[in-house]
């Protein structure tokens, strides 16, 4: 118990801290709200039209596929130093890491994911 004791100490002195932080700059913060504060604002050019606007889902899915090859780079480099220790196993499961992820970009590719229209 003495072992956890320390961790909700330390938990409620995070915690603590963040509320503190947070309700004492709420308080002394200036508040002068006029028109031109609560405009939208983007690289200092005036707004026009609605901020509502339909994105083309090919960058959501360019976005994704990033995501997976990400993912490959951050397993892939511990992956490669600790090799030795791993043996075959480590080597399998690597190879079937990289064969789900080639069925995923062979699938983009295929369905012209990255082609711009």
């Amino acid at each position: 118990m003495g072992q956890y004791l320390q961790v909700v100490i330390y938990l409620v002195v995070i915690v603590g801290f963040g509320v503190v932080s947070l309700g004492l700059a709420w308080l002394l913060r200036p508040s002068r709200p006029f028109a031109s504060k609560l405009m939208s604002y983007e690289c200092g050019a005036e707004p026009v039209g609605d901020a509502w606007v339909q994105f083309p889902v090919g960058f959501y899915l360019v976005a994704l596929l990033f995501i997976v090859f990400d993912a490959l780079a951050v397993f892939l480099f511990p992956w490669a130093l600790a090799l030795r220790s791993l043996g075959f196993w480590g080597i399998g499961t690597m190879v079937l890491f990289l064969a789900i992820l080639s069925l995923g970009w062979i699938y983009a590719y295929r369905e012209r994911i990255l082609e711009w229209q």
